[in-house]
């Protein structure tokens, strides 16, 4: 696979997250794919009006077409998503473990890996991140800001692989945020809930503080 400068982005999950990314992703001038639940009727229709421009497509399709993957679907529902098809794929967990919404699963309570290395284990072929994840859907477009601006927020991006966590960081800039370069996929502990850095409003100097001492416990 080659990035260029604009990746094309495909986005599972038509959720609050999944159109609130791809309205800040299609305004920015990136090409956006989208995919909803088989269950939902009247796609087309939905993203044309709450997210306009970005194109819907089957998970086969979204995968042909996109440089990079966002994963946006509740994480319970995780495994209905095709990993194995990611091979040498960016693909964004921007998913949360909510066990009031996923029920508590035994399997990942007793697991001591942050819930991205899980997720990222189902195909070690893909180039998993971390990210999107640690920020409101609602906020996401309400905190946007220009570059430069000294009120702006900071998002933060994990991952084990260099070229993927840049690729990303990129986007995080585009949709007017910080970008935080947090290191490997470990640290997104820091970015899960109930963990400090999750849901405040963090400059980069903050939230790189409060990644920090998770990167140390991971070494």
């Amino acid at each position: 696979m080659h990035v260029t400068d604009r990746p094309i982005v495909g986005i599972f999950g038509a959720g609050k997250v999944g159109t609130a990314l791809a309205r800040l992703l299609v305004g920015s001038g990136y090409d956006v794919f989208i995919s909803g639940s088989p269950r939902q009727t009247a796609l087309d229709l939905l993203v044309s009006i709450v997210a306009p421009g970005a194109k819907v497509a089957t998970p086969e399709e979204l995968v042909a077409a996109s440089d990079v993957i966002i994963v946006a679907v509740p994480f319970g529902k995780a495994a209905t998503v095709p990993w194995e098809s990611f091979d040498d794929r960016i693909v964004v967990d921007a998913m949360n473990y909510w066990p009031p919404v996923d029920g508590h699963i035994a399997a990942v309570d007793a697991d001591e890996r942050s819930t991205s290395e899980i997720n990222a284990a189902r195909n070690p072929r893909a180039r998993v991140v971390k990210s999107f994840n640690h920020v409101g859907y609602h906020e996401m477009e309400d905190d946007s800001m220009d570059a430069g601006s000294p009120l702006r927020r900071a998002m933060a991006v994990v991952g084990d692989d260099p070229e993927a966590r840049a690729v990303v960081a990129q986007l995080i800039d585009d949709i007017g945020f910080d970008a935080v370069d947090g290191g490997p996929l470990a640290n997104g502990r820091a970015l899960e809930p109930g963990h400090p850095a999750f849901g405040r409003e963090l400059s980069a100097t903050e939230l790189t503080r409060l990644i920090e001492p998770v990167a140390h416990l991971a070494a």
